[in-house]
Order: C-alpha cells, then structure tokens, then sequence
C-alpha cells in the first residue's frame, strides 16, 4: 500500500467513525474535530474556507469525497512515520498509568473534549466501533486502527 492509498484509508476510517448513521455524510462541523483526532494542525479560516468550497449550499454536511478534499489539505505535509509518532505520543497522554491501554471511558472523555457535539448514541457507536473485542479498553494497535485505517 502506497502513501496515498495509506491517507486515503486514514481518511476513510476517520469519516466511518464520525458517520455514525451510515448515511454516507458527516456533519461539516465535525471535520475539526476529525483533523483534532488525526493529530493536524490547521487553521480554522483556512479550513472554513474548503468547507465552502466543498459544500456551495451549506447543507452543513459533506460526503466522503468532500471530506477527503478538505483533509488531503491539511494530511500533505506529514508522512506516516511522522503521523504514528504523533498517534504514540497522544496514546501515551491518556495511558496515564502506562498499562499499554485507555478506558473506553477515557476514549469517551477525549471524544467528548475534542468535539462537544457529539452526544452520547455517537459516542457509544464510536466506541462501539473501536472496542471491538468489547474489553472495555483500548490498546494501542486498536488505537492506531481507529485512527489510521490499518
């Protein structure tokens, strides 16, 4: 798997996990909060901007080709070497305790944090998602998976 194709099942991942009714859209206010989880910098004007670009009516939603657009954006300057230390480093934030996991609840806190209007059906269907073993934690490869598509 090429870098591209490697970004492209990042992004798709990312966009699964905030489509939290299958419906194929996510909502555009939301895409700061996937970049968030992904690690991205951006800047909020710069990424207004692509979302209009991107969504000419404001319907307020994009599908997956539209969020691919606005965070291919911001996604060029890193390479994945750089995106899974990134991912390691926020790992290690939460793993207070350095077990080698998170709570599901800790994962639910961060989700929380980093986008105030996800309410609780999609947090538990992004949890729901991630823990797919149903322990109750996650490990740092189930982590990564979340967030890297791999």
């Amino acid at each position: 798997m090429d870098e591209d194709d490697q970004k492209v099942a990042i992004m798709r991942k990312a966009f699964q996990m905030f489509d939290t009714s299958k419906s194929g859209f996510i909502d555009t206010l939301k895409i700061s909060t996937i970049l968030n989880t992904m690690g991205q910098l951006f800047d909020d004007s710069e990424l207004n901007e692509l979302i209009e670009e991107v969504d000419p009516d404001a319907t307020g939603k994009v599908n997956f080709d539209g969020f691919c657009e606005i965070a291919a954006h911001f996604l060029e300057e890193d390479d994945a070497e750089a995106m899974q230390e990134e991912l390691k480093e926020a790992f290690r934030l939460y793993d207070r305790e350095g077990n080698g996991y998170i709570t599901t609840a800790t994962l639910r806190e961060i989700l929380a944090a980093l986008d105030d209007k996800l309410g609780p059906e999609d947090l538990d269907g992004i949890i729901a998602e991630i823990d797919t073993d149903g322990s109750g934690t996650v490990d740092f490869d189930e982590f990564m998976e979340m967030m890297t598509g791999e």
